[in-house]
């Protein structure tokens, strides 16, 4: 593992290379905004193709301005609020920030990450951080630095932040303002909800609706993504191994002998932190197949990023 300090980060990035940073979603594959061998370096790292806009990293809310031409008053009271904090923002980019960021879009996803290691070297870097999961596109992200070097060995030097706490990518949510009325629009679950969302606007006297949408100003929107390295299955409750594994076999086209039975933790928190660990953990215990099922309880809305994650990570829906 090529771990380094924040001086070396800050060197590297600068020089138009790429680190792995620690946030407390997951671990960023972070460039230099205003480093156009950087940016391409963490798409070809990645091997992430480039229709997938990246989210900028920056200290402050006053750095987010910076790289805006649409700061509204709702996007003011949720930042407030929420960061530094899970919460990535999507307004319209001013000419500061690279079409390579966005794919060529009009806006940009802005997020102040709660670490104090990543919050330190962005207060070093001009502009900020184009960071997308420090994994190779559409696998499982990455919450410890371990999980980086697995991905990438010493290919990717490392800013250590011990492990994520909160384990899944932050909620990213737009504003849209018609006629004076804002609505928001939340286009990647996560931590913070809509119910969330609605109560902080309300308590800093703003009206406005906040609904759940896709869009592809967000990054993650593929039908698969997140996957582990072996196949995951989502069940319904009642479900039967010996019932169904014959017809499960035939749909994937292969013999499966250790299969694990995943239970999600009761509390939404502690399985988000688990999620991708999980994932990964589960491979290297050499089981060949991962069977989870959703319950009930897990339709309520704290849930909502955990599954919106699993359905991209199935391989199949039984």
């Amino acid at each position: 593992m090529k771990l380094i300090t924040i001086e070396e980060a800050r060197d590297k990035l600068l020089n138009g290379d790429v680190v792995a940073i620690p946030t407390e979603t997951v671990y960023g594959l972070a460039g230099w905004i205003y480093s156009e061998e950087g940016l391409k370096k963490i798409f070809s790292t990645k091997e992430r193709p480039f229709f997938d806009p990246l989210i900028v990293h920056v200290d402050s809310i006053h750095g987010a301005k910076k790289l805006t031409s649409n700061w509204t008053a709702v996007h003011e009271a949720l930042a407030q609020v929420c960061w530094p904090g899970p919460l990535t923002l999507i307004a319209k980019k001013n000419d500061r920030v690279s079409p390579l960021i966005t794919s060529g879009l009009d806006s940009v996803g802005l997020r102040c990450p709660r670490h104090s290691e990543t919050l330190k070297l962005l207060s070093t870097l001009e502009g900020g951080l184009a960071a997308p999961s420090a994994n190779k596109f559409g696998k499982t992200s990455p919450t410890t630095s371990e999980h980086v070097a697995d991905e990438f060995g010493d290919v990717v030097s490392i800013l250590e932040g011990g492990p994520s706490e909160i384990g899944i990518e932050s909620t990213v949510a737009g504003v849209k303002e018609e006629n004076g009325e804002f609505t928001v629009e939340i286009y990647r679950p996560g931590f913070y909800t809509a119910t969330m969302l609605e109560e902080i606007l309300e308590s800093q006297n703003i009206k406005a609706q906040v609904v759940y949408a896709e869009s592809p100003v967000a990054p993650g929107q593929l039908k698969h993504h997140y996957m582990p390295k072996i196949p995951l299955i989502l069940v319904k409750p009642g479900f039967s191994w010996k019932d169904s594994q014959e017809t499960i076999e035939k749909e994937l086209k292969g013999k499966f002998q250790n299969p694990v039975f995943w239970d999600q933790p009761q509390d939404a928190t502690i399985a988000s932190r688990e999620l991708y660990q999980k994932l990964r953990q589960f491979d290297q215990d050499g089981f060949d197949l991962i069977i989870t099922t959703k319950k009930p309880e897990h339709e309520s809305e704290d849930w909502k990023g955990i599954w919106n994650r699993l359905s991209k990570a199935k391989t199949l829906e039984f």
